[in-house]
């Protein structure tokens, strides 16, 4: 079955190459081996959506994987290379999918040793075809979508927990910390954007619940890029009779999300994040006001017990006067992960650094139940999902109760 899929996907990857002209650029293996990966600097690509609607996030994580770079060479750079300093080739996927996959081809020729990114699910779609071409490895930071990881594909990893184990969490969860407060979940509607990261959390989700009993529906969707307004949705959520809104989006949609629902203030006891890009931003709380307190969300997140993660956050803070988000923190611990590779493998061989990586064990700065390691078809198997509440103009880690800093408040503010 797994040959197969690998099969379908490389098939997938020569039409998808082909299509956008891009295919015949470098032979698979090839690309960066003549671009000089065995002097100078070790060269690790990161791609991220530094223009467009998802700027702010990607230049946050831009800043988390250069100041991994920066630690690495402040540490001795590569010891089994003697000593060779790393360097960061950045690429700019503008958030479109097709930028993203000739972004990738120009950094693998331009000989990086492996690419961390992208943030977006569409945009790693298209970057694992490319790198899985060249046979470059890439360690996917921000990534819910699991379709990539169905393919049988070699050289894609992913840090951050997938769409199916974040949304299982927070069905999970919904249902503890709901029975826990006195307000079993009835009914929970789901509203999320339409990619594959909206549209996989959703359908991720309402297995989950419904296998605990939890009825879903209505499920709305909408497109992230063009909506500027949501209230007609949050209306048909409100004639609906859920008690719960799930609420999977990007930063812009979800605060409009949020905004909408303050206004129309349906019978609702919580409003849940599901792998949402906004509900545990520094940022959401600022822009959302009132409407962002008491608001779940379940996704990654940094790792609030750590002092190497705080210390991180406060350099952080320091340099470019802004909390450091949880996106930036997976971005660092991305481009570890790529350089603990090179050093394992002791060589630029991608083919080995791969297989490097692979067999690695390293230390996250994000939340966690053991070391970044990896199941055979890619993905963090030591990732774990937490669940986060806005409470008194911050973000908090609420459960499981071993992660927790404060108790969950099961409940809305215009209800209370």
């Amino acid at each position: 079955m797994s040959a197969r899929k690998l099969a379908a996907g490389l098939g997938a990857c020569a039409v998808l190459l082909a299509a956008a002209g891009c295919g015949g650029s470098a032979p698979s293996g090839a690309a960066g081996v003549a671009a000089g990966r065995d002097e100078g600097p070790v060269k690790i690509g990161a791609l991220h959506p530094v223009s467009g609607a998802n700027a702010v996030d990607g230049q946050q994580m831009r800043r988390g994987a250069r100041m991994a770079v920066e630690a690495i060479n402040a540490a001795g750079g590569i010891r089994s290379l003697g000593g060779r300093k790393v360097e960061l080739e950045t690429g700019d996927t503008q958030g479109k999918a097709e930028v993203g996959q000739s972004e990738a081809q120009r950094l693998i020729s331009a000989g990086a040793v492996g690419l961390v990114g992208t943030y977006q699910s569409a945009v790693s779609t298209n970057v694992a075809v490319v790198a899985e071409r060249n046979r470059v490895p890439f360690v996917m930071d921000v990534t819910a979508s699991d379709a990539i990881f169905s393919h049988g594909y070699r050289y894609a990893f992913r840090v951050q927990p997938g769409s199916a184990a974040i949304a299982g969490a927070a069905a999970r969860y919904l249902k503890e910390v709901s029975e826990r407060a006195g307000k079993p979940v009835r009914k929970v509607a789901f509203l999320h954007e339409q990619t594959d990261f909206g549209s996989g959390a959703a359908e991720a989700f309402t297995a989950a619940a419904e296998r605990l009993g939890i009825e879903v529906g209505p499920d709305i969707s909408y497109d992230a890029l063009t909506v500027s307004d949501l209230t007609a949705q949050i209306t048909q959520v409100k004639a609906s009779g859920a008690d719960v809104l799930a609420v999977a989006g990007y930063y812009r949609d979800s605060l409009l999300a949020a905004k909408a629902v303050a206004a129309v203030k349906p019978a609702l006891n919580a409003i849940w994040g599901v792998s949402n890009g906004a509900y545990d931003q520094p940022k959401f709380v600022t822009d959302g006001g009132a409407a962002a307190e008491r608001i779940f969300s379940t996704n990654y997140h940094f790792d609030a017990q750590s002092p190497q993660t705080r210390a991180l956050r406060a350099d952080y803070q320091r340099r470019y006067g802004a909390p450091m988000r949880t996106g930036a923190v997976l971005a660092y611990d991305a481009v570890q992960v790529i350089a603990r590779g090179v050093e394992r493998a002791g060589t630029t061989d991608a083919e080995k650094v791969r297989d490097a990586i692979a067999s690695s064990k390293v230390e996250p700065l994000t939340v966690g139940t053991g070391p970044i390691s990896f199941a055979p078809n890619g993905d963090n198997r030591d990732a774990l999902p937490v669940l986060m509440q806005v409470q008194g103009g911050g973000v908090k880690q609420v459960y499981p109760p071993e992660k927790a800093e404060s108790q969950p408040n099961y409940s809305v503010t215009w209800r209370s």
